[in-house]
């Protein structure tokens, strides 16, 4: 299972200068993270209190992930790394460890 961890930023250049329209935008845009909530799309989505970032969990595949995405592109800035569970982590480093033994 892939799994994925998707820091965003909101790109500021793309952003409109009147409040009403910033709210509008905004608002539309979380419309859409509930949407990918609720249908398993996203599994976790946080906003960082000073506005100007947050982060998401994603498990879907590659594709399906980019396809996602395409959605907030361009008020929407992504840095995405695949990410290991806890027993992922173990069982690499037991397999890098057998490895080593001669």
């Amino acid at each position: 299972m892939t799994r994925s961890y998707m820091k965003f930023k909101k790109n500021p250049l793309t952003m409109p200068t009147a409040p009403e329209e910033q709210a509008k935008l905004w608002m539309t845009l979380l419309g859409n993270v509930k949407k990918d909530l609720a249908s398993g799309a996203l599994t976790d989505w946080g906003d960082c209190v000073d506005i100007g970032e947050g982060y998401c969990i994603s498990e879907l595949d590659e594709q399906d992930l980019h396809t996602l995405v395409l959605k907030y592109v361009p008020f929407i800035i992504f840095d995405i790394k695949p990410v290991l569970t806890v027993d992922q982590v173990m069982e690499s480093i037991q397999r890098a460890g057998r490895a080593q033994s001669p």
